[in-house]
């Protein structure tokens, strides 16, 4: 449960509906298929269900789960006509969202005593990395909070430029070095400095290659060991960013990255641009890392605190309360 109460205001849900619209009509439409004709759900329905969520990204093993779970509600029902279909599928896709583990802030608030905050953001190269940080700069700062960014991706220069662009925007202090620069060095200067400035947050970029998965555990392991020279009990949080776009790609990126690196929250970025939307669902069961932000346009405000709630009934097309 979140320390701190956040209610989902109606522009943030209309914006929610607007971002998932192409997710929204690819599901509904195969939701509409499986039922057609059909008065109650039984195995045909359910063999239905199963290839309409697969081919939505759901992904094959989340899939089986919720088929098993509905199997198990018929076993006990009997009965069930298929008007409870859509109900039933929001609660056990819910239920499968994981939860935070422990006490979580509902952004743009941070835990009282760890100050500054550091996150570590990491992800390949072009999944909206370097943009979700400047996004998270301005949720942060509009917030009311000191934030600081650190430029450890020091291998692509397009990522330092347009984290400069970013703090700019946002107007928020930028640590960077040459490019070609020690990451770990660059990401402790960072902390360095948030702590100097009495900063609330500090966010590190840090770089995005997967082609040698022990190359980027030491990267980050190295990291990590010099920020806590500083801050001992940092980073408090390692965002994995992935391209809910890249549909089962996602699945593969999110496993390269949870085994090299000890990941606590996921940031879902391009949803406004896909069909793929149901991928949210297969990649937080999977690894059971709760979501913490979804990306839904390019706007600086466009970048989402995720609701499990909300999420599902937006895409399974379920009407808002009042």
């Amino acid at each position: 449960m979140a320390w701190f109460e956040r209610v989902f205001s109606k522009r943030e849900r209309e914006a929610l509906d607007k971002g998932l619209a192409r997710s929204k009509q690819s599901v509904f439409n195969k939701l509409a298929r499986v039922v057609a004709g059909r008065t109650k759900l039984d195995t045909d329905v359910l063999d239905r269900l199963e290839e309409a969520l697969i081919t939505a990204d759901v992904g094959v093993h989340t899939t089986l789960k919720i088929i098993g779970r509905i199997e198990k509600r018929l076993a006990r029902d009997k009965y069930i006509g298929v008007a409870a279909l859509n109900p039933i599928l929001r609660a056990e896709i819910v239920d499968l969202l994981a939860e935070p583990k422990g006490e979580t802030p509902a952004r743009p608030f941070t835990p009282e005593g760890k100050k500054p905050y550091v996150i570590l953001v990491v992800g390949v190269n072009g999944v909206g990395k370097t943009t979700t940080i400047g996004k998270l700069a301005h949720r942060f700062k509009s917030g009311g909070k000191r934030v600081l960014l650190g430029a450890a991706d020091t291998f692509r220069a397009a990522a330092v430029g347009q984290l400069v662009i970013w703090s700019e925007r946002v107007g928020v202090p930028l640590v960077k070095q040459a490019m070609g620069s020690d990451p770990a060095s660059v990401a402790f200067d960072a902390v360095q400095s948030a702590k100097a400035r009495n900063a609330d947050v500090v966010l590190i970029d840090t770089a995005g290659r997967l082609h040698n998965q022990i190359h980027l555990m030491h990267e980050l392991s190295k990291v990590k060991r010099v920020i806590q020279k500083v801050i001992p009990d940092s980073p408090h949080e390692v965002l994995l960013v992935l391209d809910g776009a890249s549909g089962q790609n996602a699945f593969e990126q999110a496993k390269r990255f949870t085994q090299a690196a000890e990941v606590t929250a996921l940031a879902i970025t391009k949803l406004d641009g896909t069909a793929k939307g149901g991928v949210v669902i297969g990649i937080s069961d999977e690894f059971q890392i709760p979501i913490e932000y979804i990306g839904l346009g390019e706007g600086m405000d466009d970048l989402q605190v995720f609701d499990r709630y909300e999420f599902v009934d937006s895409l399974l097309g379920c009407e808002q309360p009042g």
